[in-house]
Parts: C-alpha cells; structure tokens; sequence
C-alpha cells in the first residue's frame, strides 16, 4: 500500500502514421505489454473540430498530447524545465542582439516515420502552412511574428521576426511548429480526421467508434533521432467517458496509469485511504480557470456587469468547497508561480463584497438584476466542472443582483459556439504553452487570440505585448505584464478564477510517472517504463 507525492524542481526561464481502425485492437510487439494510460479527453472529428491532430488546428492539451509523441519540433523544454533545447535541431539562436533573426541547424540524418528524409524545406513548409490556414482556434497567433522563413541549403532555417521576441524559442517547441511532410499534408488546407505523420518518438495507430476515437496506441518509431530518450517499446492512451470509468480501469489492472482529469474526489480518496499497488504522485501544474466574455453580448456589454461579477464571486471558497487541495483561488490571469504575477484583482476589489458591486451597477445605470447564462462544458475538465459552475450560479444569484442559470455542452459542441460568441459567459481551462508569463496574456489579449474575443485593448497589443517580448531577461518584462494585468482587471474581457495542482496515479509496477507529466500538462510518454513493484 503506497502513496507518494513526488514535485520536481520549480521551472525556471519561458517553458506517424494513423491507422484508424474500428472494433480492433492494436497489439503490442512484446506480447501485449504495453503501458496503458488513461485520460477523460475526448477526440471527436466532426463539422466542428474536422482536423483534432491537425497542428495547424490543434490548439488543446488533449489534442497536444498526441502531436507531442508523433511529430518533432526544432526545440523542446528538457525535463524538469528550464530554457528550450534542441530536438529536431542540432543548433538554434538568435543571429542579432535585437531577438529578431534566429537560425536553426537540423540534425543529420532526420527522416519522417515513413523513411523520406526531413528537410529544410519542410520545416518552411510546416511554418507556412500554419501561418496560411490560419484556423479559427487560435493556432498560428503563437507563430504571428515572423515574417520570412529563409531555407539555406537542406539544413539551414532562418526565421525573421517582425519584432523582438524573446519568446520564440519556447515557441518552436510547442506542436503548432511541429515539422510535417510536404507529401503528406495540404500546404493550403487542414487534414481532417485522426490521421498523423511526422518524425517523432512514435507512430500511431488509432482506433474508432464512428467520429470518435477510444484508443491510441502509441509504437517506438525506430527512426527517430532526436533529443528525446524513449524508455519503453509501445504506450496505448485509452480515453474513458468519465473520472470514474477511468478509477476503476486503474484499480483493476485495466490501465497502468491515470493523469487528465482525475477527479477532486479521487485524489482526496487516494490521500486518505491509499490503494495497495496504487501510487498518488503530485506534478507542478501551471493550469488556470477563468470565465471568459463575449464583450458584445448586450448582457455583459457593460464592464460595470463584469467588474460586478469580480466583486462578488468567492474564489477561495470555490477552491476549497468543490476541489479542495488540487486548487487555490487566483486573482490574474498569470499565477502566482510564475514571474510577473500580481493580483491584480484583489488589489482593484478586495473580497467579495455585494454592496461594491451594488455600487458598480447603480453608478452604471444597469438595471438588477442581470439575467445571465454561464456555459460550460461537460466533459473537457473533470466532473468537477459541473459543481463549480453551480457554486457560481448560488454565488451570484446570492447577492439579489444576478439572475444567473447554467448550461453545459459536450466539448464537441461547445468550442466552436464559443469561438462563434454564442455565449455572453462561458467557462474555460488554460494550460500554458510555455511556463512564461507572456502565454497567459498574448492568448487573450493579442490579435487572432484563442478566445476569438471582440475585446479589444490597444495600449496591450500595440505598446505592453510587444515591450515585453523584447525582455531577453523575462524578470525585466515585470513592468508591462503588471500594467497588461491591471486592464485585464479593470475591463474583465475575462475572471480568473483559481490555479490548479496536478495528480497523476499509477500502477506501482510503472517507473518514470513524476516525468511523465509537464507543468503544461504535456504528456511525455516516452518517461514511462515497467519495472517492479
């Protein structure tokens, strides 16, 4: 009977084929000892989300977990974190002392998974291709300052920027550069279905239920050359209706091991009454919660119905009543591990206090109360999901100047509404790109954003956003990431809501588990190996 908590260092610095199957399932090489993993993401490839692996569309973790084992990009964050490294790259760095040319050198003798060499070209092509889509999803805002991809001979890549930034090498590291065949992929268009190629540590091969995938199984691709050392032969990650569904797998010896999204529940039960042959492992976790606003919406139209909002919902009581030890109440958009974090809004609204809030809506001439609709989604972020936003619906109607009811949609349905502004109030999860304060502001605040946002602040996109990039030492970008959390807190375009730990449970036959997990919840499956109980 074991329990361990297992936290690595604090980080520091910015952070194959498919062959869709159905009613089959992919054997291993060794027997059918590969390491099973479970997850509660759901991968659907419908109208609304036709390309989930696509790194041109795929822009969350779920989606990224996948494009992480299978396509290589030039750098990545080494383990335990830290500044990028080079992965598909022998070399990278900037050519200027403005952080506005940077060059990479690729290894020798790269091939894609299928045996055709990776070239310069290719990486162009991939860089390109993102920038020309330009999805919806937010996907190509991360690589929207560079403004030239130069190929020098078949190894050589330079990439000039159109302004300093200090941040693009965490930015190479993230799947939106992943590197792609230019025989395999549509330069113009996305790629619709489950389908990948790439140069990674594996090939896929997936199995299907009609639009959905319920398994992957993820096989060592014996061509891979790359940063990355790989501990085990074959890894299957195995998606579950629900936390419980997935609970039970891990207690029967169905799935090895279980990250995203153990429930509240399950990590207190597991702490208290600990399993025997079950061990709990705390990771660094960087994820944050937030209600997002569609700022043209007639009912939150007025920032004073927002700033309102930010008066009166209790942070910490949502923290401790529905996730108890994995949460704790944040007041900005950064957290507070991470450098630059100020709370911003405590320090404009203090604690939740209704005759604030009164005074916001009377000084604004808005009438009480305010009928609002909070959305969420139901199966993206854990069975928890469901309890905070009827805790939020009992805050706010609590005060008399809300009338608030809630509504939840399959993550299938709910994006793309979200991204259309069907909703006036919608609730969402972040996980950082890269452990730098920059990928909790430029997200919601820049041009072409994840949010798809109406917002608009021109002093952060035009004058803050760009000041801070040019920060080679990102301790010196504190000034203007205070100033860009300040108008979050001033305009509430979005509410921070709390920051998250992360739990990661296995089978205590499974080595490599603390590693397996990145504080931007990336899953690094290459970590894990079997060994002894």
């Amino acid at each position: 009977m074991n329990r361990k908590t297992l936290v690595l260092p604090a980080l520091v610095g910015l952070l194959a084929p498919v062959l869709a199957a159905c009613g089959t399932t992919p054997g291993a090489p060794d027997g059918g000892n590969a390491i099973v993993v479970g997850t509660t993401d759901r991968f659907i490839a419908d109208s609304g989300t036709p390309a989930p692996f696509d790194p041109a569309f795929a822009y969350d973790t779920g989606a990224w977990n996948v494009l992480r084992q299978t396509v290589q990009t030039l750098m990545h964050v080494p383990r335990g974190g830290g500044r990028p490294v080079p992965e598909a790259a022998s070399s990278c760095g900037f050519t200027d002392s403005r952080s506005e040319s940077y060059r990479c050198t690729l290894r020798d003798g790269l091939t894609f998974a299928g045996g055709k060499p990776v070239t310069a070209a290719d990486v162009k092509f991939s860089i390109e291709r993102v920038l020309d889509i330009k999805s919806d999803n937010g996907t190509a805002a991360l690589l929207s300052t560079i403004d030239t991809v130069e190929v020098r001979g078949e190894k050589e890549i330079v990439f000039q920027l159109t302004a300093p930034d200090a941040t693009f090498p965490y930015k190479l590291s993230t799947p939106v550069a992943g590197i792609l065949s230019r025989d395999a992929y549509d330069g113009k268009k996305l790629r619709e279905g489950f389908q990948v190629d790439g140069s990674g540590p594996y090939t896929m091969a997936a199995e299907t239920d009609g639009d959905r995938l319920v398994r992957a199984v993820f096989t060592r691709n014996p061509r891979y050359k790359g940063d990355l050392k790989v501990r085990n032969e074959q890894v299957e990650l195995r998606s579950f209706a629900d936390a419980s569904a997935m609970g039970e797998a891990l207690e029967s010896g169905e799935i090895d091991m279980m990250a995203r999204a153990m429930s509240p529940g399950q990590i207190r039960d597991l702490q208290e009454n600990p399993k025997e042959g079950v061990e709990l492992s705390e990771v660094p976790g960087l994820e944050i919660r937030y209600l997002g606003f569609n700022t043209e919406d007639p009912s939150v139209k007025d920032r004073a119905v927002r700033q309102a909002m930010a008066s009166v919902v209790d942070r910490g009581k949502i923290a401790a009543d529905v996730y108890g030890a994995t949460a704790e109440p944040l007041y900005s958009l950064i957290p507070t591990s991470i450098t630059g974090h100020t709370n911003s809004f405590f320090d404009r609204y203090g604690e939740p206090d209704r005759r604030k809030a009164a005074r916001i809506l009377a000084g604004a001439g808005v009438t009480t109360p305010v009928k609002l609709t909070l959305h969420y989604t139901t199966d993206h972020y854990g069975s928890g999901t469901a309890e905070e936003f009827a805790a939020l619906r009992g805050q706010l109607n609590a005060t008399g100047l809300f009338d608030v009811n809630v509504k939840g949609a399959e993550w299938s349905e709910y994006r793309p509404a979200q991204k259309r502004g069907d909703y006036a109030v919608y609730g969402l999860g972040w996980f950082p790109d890269f452990p730098d304060p920059d990928n909790y502001i430029a997200p919601f605040l820049d041009e072409d954003n994840f949010l798809n946002t109406p917002y608009v602040s021109t002093a952060a996109r035009n004058q803050l956003i760009p000041e801070s990039r040019r920060k080679a030492d990102r301790s010196a970008a504190a000034l203007p990431f205070a100033k860009l959390q300040d108008i979050v807190a001033t305009d509430v375009p979005v509410l921070p809501l709390w920051q998250g730990k992360q739990y990661v449970a296995a089978r205590s036959d499974i080595n490599g588990v603390e590693w397996t997990l990145n504080a931007s919840s990336d899953l690094q499956l290459w970590e894990l190996e079997r060994g002894t109980a």
